[in-house]
């Protein structure tokens, strides 16, 4: 019966413990009230998104109100610290501008683009279209599926790609019999192509774009940059998963149809939305000839689409605002981290300095990789990478690995590589949801491609540190 409580007890009453221990007992020299309370701070953030006992998102707006109530120059008056810590006291507005950080403006972009693509048919009718070369081979067919699965997912929801996708799958899986395992391999194909095509972008996924808050100055990644190498991995493990499924899982049946009926519209509002979405895409990619940042970008679509009316104001309440609180939670959790200065101080505490360069990428990634496996993606990044970028930032021996970019990248990348469970990822739930997937069918997947991923990621990262990508 008790145990029923922990979850909500546990994130109240371990960080009230820190707040209440002297700063001496956590190991770090110099330690201030500001680092301490942050830790507590830290401390509940990781509780509340693991134990969830309120949902994700609503942890990310407690954190925030707590950075302004605790650490902030305009908290609570009875908060205040020893004058000697109020230049450690973070800016009320820079804690407030997470709400609107550019990051959650290049989000904002992408969730308009997608809501326009599904309201005028436009990823209905190139599905229909991109899938037609591929025959009615079930192997080939499936590949052409992870494939169109994958392009949806770099600039849509994984969560809505899927849903999509599996919906013009419903019918097909039907014509399986009970005991063939291709219906396994084609339920399994699009939450796998789904987590695997939002690596490639950096609106793709929520953790891409808490990757790119510490991607800044001379570590900064454009739209184009994170493109030229998050597309050739998601081609490269596409094809690896393809195969892994087509062995695991192969189909009795020889022939398939996929009957997805619809025409491209032709009214002005389509075609508005057909050119804005070519327009975003191409001023993404050419971000060194314009000058524009991918931030200011994204908000093109915005401003069209809502000019000419293409989204009301019905559809912005069905866009996808928690996923934007938690990004931002996220972020802030990132500032605290940084601007009290206890991620530098908690690195320095530890002897980071004594391992090998290339073991604490390898940690550090299959870490993630392992958390990402039991909790959300985003809240996975919004917990580690503050603290591998203060770490990568402060280590001069990552430097011929690749640097601070290359951990953050192997972090970011396990991060949408832990896909082991119905739990992992909404695409995997809803792909376990359809009763045609086993969860150790799904785990078995998952573990190979985590690791292989993993793999591939190192090589990648290698190799782009070869071509002075990451000098």
């Amino acid at each position: 019966m008790f145990t029923r409580y922990l979850k909500y007890i546990l994130p109240i009453l371990i960080p009230c413990i820190i707040l209440l221990l002297p700063t001496t007992a956590f190991g770090i020299d110099g330690l201030t009230q500001i680092e301490q309370r942050v830790i507590a701070i830290f401390v509940l953030a990781a509780l509340c998104w693991v134990l969830e006992p309120i949902p994700i998102y609503a942890t990310s707006v407690v954190i925030i109100v707590l950075e302004l109530l605790l650490v902030s120059d305009k908290g609570l008056w009875f908060t205040k610290v020893p004058s000697d810590d109020l230049g450690q006291l973070i800016s009320h507005k820079t804690i407030m501008g997470t709400f609107a950080s550019p990051i959650i403006m290049l989000f904002l972009g992408g969730f308009f683009l997608a809501m326009a693509a599904t309201k005028y048919r436009l990823d209905t009718n190139l599905a229909r279209v991109l899938l037609k070369p591929f025959g009615k081979d079930p192997k080939y067919v499936m590949l052409g599926l992870m494939m169109i699965t994958a392009i949806f997912s770099m600039f849509m929801s994984n969560t809505a790609t899927t849903a999509m996708m599996l919906s013009i799958l419903t019918p097909v899986l039907a014509l399986f019999k009970m005991e063939d395992m291709g219906k396994v391999a084609f339920a399994l194909s699009v939450p796998v192509a789904a987590n695997i095509g939002g690596i490639g972008t950096p609106i793709g996924t929520p953790p891409n774009a808490v990757a790119l808050k510490y991607l800044v100055d001379d570590n900064a990644i454009s739209f184009g940059q994170w493109m030229a190498f998050g597309v050739p991995f998601v081609v490269v493990m596409l094809f690896i998963a393809w195969v892994l499924l087509s062995r695991l899982f192969p189909a009795s049946e020889k022939e398939i149809n996929l009957n997805i009926k619809g025409k491209f519209l032709k009214t002005p509002k389509a075609i508005t939305v057909y050119a804005t979405f070519i327009l975003t895409i191409l001023l993404w990619l050419m971000g060194g000839l314009h000058g524009m940042n991918s931030y200011v970008v994204a908000l093109i679509p915005v401003a069209i689409f809502s000019m000419f009316n293409i989204i009301t104001k019905e559809d912005l309440k069905k866009i996808s605002w928690d996923v934007l609180w938690l990004v931002s939670g996220g972020i802030a959790l990132g500032v605290a981290l940084d601007k009290s200065g206890l991620a530098a101080n908690a690195v320095n505490a530890i002897p980071f300095a004594a391992a090998h360069p290339l073991l604490l990428i390898v940690a550090a990634s299959l870490l993630c990789l392992l958390m990402a496996n039991f909790m959300s993606h985003t809240a996975t990044a919004n917990l580690l990478l503050p603290l591998v970028a203060a770490l990568g930032a402060s280590m001069h021996s990552l430097l011929p690995y690749g640097g601070e970019v290359a951990l953050i990248l192997a972090v970011t990348f396990a991060a949408s590589l832990g896909m082991s469970l119905p739990i992992s990822t909404p695409p995997n739930a809803l792909a376990f949801a359809s009763g045609h997937v086993k969860t150790k069918q799904m785990a078995k997947v998952g573990v190979i491609l985590g690791v292989i991923g993993m793999l591939v990621t190192y090589a990648m990262i290698a190799i782009l540190n070869q071509m002075g990508f990451m000098a």
